[in-house]
């Protein structure tokens, strides 16, 4: 970790986490206003521009339908330097985000290239946001077969043969 990124770190500290923690936990006990009140009154303890504040802020708005302020967010925080942790999350719901926003194509591009860049527990979410952003794009096949490849690696028996079918589909 670098000498930055452990100075982020320690402002938004276990305790700060925590307390967002907490806050998600609640969610359902506010309305989409109250819950960005929160977020934001939460995120005002960080200094401006933290990349923990911003992906926090970035992702109340988007579970409370504000895609276009969420989109925003979620790249000023990606460029402030989000850590590795979050890194991926931020652009697994940017990608989301922008689907949903009718951005299919820079979707498609986001998570093509996240898949590239990195392998973690996430792949298959990853794959799971790059199918529906294929569906919404008129390519179905190509994302039935991601989405059976990506449960062809789940699957006690039929793995050979689910792989198979996958490339199928896309031959």
């Amino acid at each position: 970790m670098g000498e930055a990124s452990a100075e982020r770190e320690e402002v938004a500290g276990a305790d700060w986490r925590r307390r967002a923690e907490r806050l998600w936990d609640t969610f359902d006990d506010h309305d989409a206003e109250g819950f960005r009140d929160a977020m934001r009154a939460l995120v005002a303890e960080l200094p401006a521009e933290h990349p923990l504040g911003l992906f926090e802020l970035a992702s109340a708005y988007d579970a409370t339908d504000g895609e276009a302020e969420a989109a925003a967010l979620y790249r000023r925080a990606l460029a402030a330097g989000l850590p590795g942790d979050l890194r991926r999350q931020a652009v697994i719901q940017l990608a989301s985000t922008l689907r949903n926003l009718g951005e299919v194509a820079a979707s498609v591009e986001l998570l093509r290239g996240e898949r590239a860049a990195a392998s973690d527990e996430l792949d298959d979410a990853v794959d799971a946001f790059l199918a529906l952003s294929l569906a919404d794009a008129g390519r179905e096949r190509e994302a039935v077969a991601l989405l059976l490849r990506a449960l062809a690696g789940h699957l006690p028996r039929y793995r050979r043969s689910v792989t198979a079918y996958a490339d199928g589909l896309t031959a």
